[in-house]
């Protein structure tokens, strides 16, 4: 993971001078940036996860090379929870929806049959330069699979160019002109969050298909190698198989903030899951070709669609609002109707 701060401390620890070195890249750092800690003393680790934790700068990345342990960490706290985060700042992106995958509980119905229904580049260019008077403060480009258009590269330029961006894939697309549109990518504002459902290949492969596990982790092991930071996502069906995928992103030694766990929801392709209707979901502004929608879970169904017209975009978001508010209403009508004195 490329650093915006080296600080190599030797063989020092908490007990003999790393506390004040930490406590100086901190004070010439910016919220964001990431600083990389390499020195000769593993044991240093866990002292400095639980000072990363103390202090609200996440411990991102943990390796080990020629006998040096090399830490990174984010300055700054963690994400905003969900609740808490100002509806508009993250904004989502369907770039297209045909995959190279038919995963049997895909929320949008995508696969390799689906028609494309591309956003296109000059409607993304546009939504990242209005993006900056809107308050806009990440991306999230999902499909689909992104890779599969021949102008990704393009779209996430414009996108980064704009505010820090997530491109959710499969990760299985990264060679031949995949990996020149991967390295072409500027690292400081792109963050690859790849698909792996399972710690082998059986749960995985039975939903998104045979081999597809082999590839993914390839795709891991590529992303990582080209210098990118990596959240790994999985879609399970209950606790059970949430909790045993902790257990491996444990053992990898994948942060809290880079590990992305969910549901799956009973929309698109999916016979089973949870029915997840407006009023479930905190709202987030999604773009597909088709119009704006209330949340990315819903980006194919119609109950979820806020307007047909995307621009100007402030007419969106205010569209977003208006909804929001009339759901705010409902709830408040729905507990105050029924009186018993």
């Amino acid at each position: 993971m490329k650093a915006d701060i080296d600080l190599d401390i030797t063989g020092k620890t908490f007990a003999s001078g790393l506390l004040p070195e930490l406590i100086g890249v901190l004070r010439r750092s910016r919220p964001g940036d990431l600083v990389a800690v390499v020195g000769d003393e593993e044991r240093v680790g866990p002292d400095l996860e639980t000072w990363c934790r103390f202090t609200g700068n996440p411990l991102l990345e943990s390796t080990v090379e020629e006998g040096r342990t090399r830490w990174v960490f984010r300055c700054g706290p963690v994400a905003v929870p969900a609740e808490d985060r100002p509806v508009g700042s993250r904004v989502w992106l369907y770039t297209n929806f045909d995959c190279n995958l038919r995963c049997d509980y895909c929320c949008v119905r995508s696969s390799p049959t689906t028609p494309q229904r591309a956003l296109g580049l000059e409607r993304v260019r546009r939504i990242a330069s209005e993006a900056a008077d809107l308050g806009i403060g990440e991306f999230f480009v999902t499909g689909g699979e992104p890779f599969l258009l021949p102008d990704i590269g393009e779209i996430l330029q414009a996108c980064a160019a704009a505010a820090p961006t997530t491109v959710l894939t499969n990760g299985m697309l990264f060679a031949g002109r995949g990996l020149e549109t991967l390295r072409a990518l500027p690292r400081e504002r792109v963050i690859l969050q790849i698909s792996l459902d399972s710690a082998t290949p059986e749960r995985h492969d039975r939903h998104r298909g045979k081999g597809s596990w082999a590839r993914a982790c390839r795709g891991i092991e590529r992303a990582r190698a080209e210098g990118f930071r990596v959240r790994l996502a999985a879609t399970v069906s209950d606790d059970a198989e949430a909790q045993e995928f902790e257990l491996f992103l444990d053992a990898q030694k994948v942060c809290a903030e880079d590990r992305v766990i969910r549901r799956v929801a009973l929309r698109g392709f999916a016979e089973q899951g949870l029915a997840l209707a407006r009023a479930d979901l905190v709202p987030e502004i999604t773009i597909t070709v088709d119009g704006v929608y209330w949340h990315p879970v819903g980006a194919d169904d119609a109950d979820l669609l806020l307007t047909a017209k995307i621009f100007p975009l402030a007419e969106a978001f205010a569209a977003l609002r208006r909804a929001l508010d009339r759901e705010n209403e409902h709830r408040h009508r729905l507990a105050t109707i029924f009186n018993c004195a």
